[in-house]
């Protein structure tokens, strides 16, 4: 039984098996949260297998994990399907439509379409409704989907290929996109342009936290910030404080959730998606150049480093199937998004009177932040 969370370290299930909900997200319902994500055990070099489709784990603490299975299983049979586990699906998000009482699952297929798909239940079974969609004709690109919980709208935040990242409004059954769209981060190419989308609201703020381009090699990430729904984002900057990697501490982030008993207690889910090729500042220096020069003049790579650049795993040659997963506290300075790094952290519930009294006279400022150090391992206050 595990009783705390380890950034980068291999986490199994309640089985003894690796945890295979990547690129994903959690919901809390009836005092259970559920975490889905992309199912990656069978993905490697080897094989041409890209995703086996999504799978969803429930917990009670959010440390052990029970199996639920494949929520939305792949098509192994037709190749034509867009849920074959050749298609290169990933990054599922799922939102509750409380008009329609329908769970939506949109699934992006790299530079192709999303699949819409809907159910009753949240573990399934899913329908397909609205396969290779492109909103706006755009082709499909990293994305989170997120919700206005007092109007019950929803809005779709995804990158278009190298150009930009689009902010739209949808539906009001959140199965396609409507007119009202802004776009930014324009004028942009790899490794700068964004991808790796990921939306938190809070106090009024809408926070877009981004990774650059590089496939599944983590790089570092920028934080936007706006008043609105769709912007104008302002950046903010790396969110990751003494991040020596210049990788978001070797990982790339899906999504932050918001805990369902604490206003303002919020933590990343990020994937360490290649842990064998870790980076490092003089690395990613090295990949900046070489991928920079096919687009600006100003970066010169030699021919060597550019070839080394065949022997890292970008994309197809990433074994997946041995992701590991960090997940970070995020935390605030006023309306600054941070994420430190940490070893091992815990989610504990202290009341007041239980605090010691040299802690309980700052009990005010440990409220605001929900962060509470302890000896060698930090604990989150819910």
């Amino acid at each position: 039984m595990r009783n705390s969370i380890k950034p980068g370290q291999v986490w199994l299930d309640t089985n003894g098996k690796r945890i295979q909900a990547h690129a994903g997200a959690i919901i809390y319902e009836n005092g259970v949260y559920y975490w889905y994500g992309e199912n990656k055990e069978f993905t490697n070099e080897k094989r041409k297998v890209w995703t086996s489709g999504i799978r969803s784990y429930s917990s009670k603490d959010l440390y052990n994990w029970n199996d639920e299975g494949l929520i939305i299983p792949p098509n192994e049979v037709d190749k034509r399907s867009p849920m074959h586990p050749s298609r290169r699906n990933d990054r599922p998000h799922i939102l509750y439509n409380k008009g329609t009482r329908k769970y939506v699952c949109w699934i992006k297929e790299i530079e192709k379409g999303y699949h819409i798909l809907a159910a009753d239940k949240l573990l399934g079974p899913y329908n397909m409704v609205n396969p290779d969609y492109r909103p706006l004709g755009k082709a499909a690109g990293d994305f989170d989907l997120a919700q206005d919980e007092v109007t019950g709208k929803a809005y779709l935040y995804f990158s278009h290929k190298q150009e930009c990242v689009i902010t739209v409004e949808l539906t009001e059954d959140y199965m396609a996109a409507t007119s009202n769209c802004r776009q930014f981060y324009e004028g942009l190419y790899p490794p700068f342009c964004r991808e790796g989308i990921t939306h938190l609201f809070r106090g009024g703020k809408h926070y877009l936290l981004t990774s650059g381009m590089i496939g599944y090699i983590p790089n570092p990430s920028v934080v936007a910030v706006s008043d609105d729904w769709l912007g104008p984002f302002e950046t903010q900057g790396n969110p990751h404080i003494n991040d020596d990697s210049c990788a978001s501490f070797n990982s790339q982030a899906s999504s932050i959730f918001k805990h369902p008993h604490k206003e303002d207690c919020y933590f990343v889910l990020a994937d360490r998606w290649v842990p064998d090729f870790v980076v490092t500042r003089e690395r990613y220096e090295w990949l900046t150049r070489v991928i920079g020069s096919n687009f600006d003049k100003k970066y010169k790579a030699s021919l060597k480093e550019k070839l080394a650049l065949l022997k890292t795993p970008i994309m197809a040659k990433a074994n997946t199937s041995m992701a590991d997963y960090v997940w970070l506290p995020v935390r605030f300075e006023g309306e600054r998004l941070l994420i430190d790094w940490q070893d091992e952290w815990q989610l504990i519930c202290i009341p007041e009177c239980a605090l010691p009294k040299y802690c309980r006279s700052f009990s005010s400022k440990f409220e605001k932040s929900e962060l509470w150090r302890f000896p060698g391992i930090l604990r989150l206050s819910i």
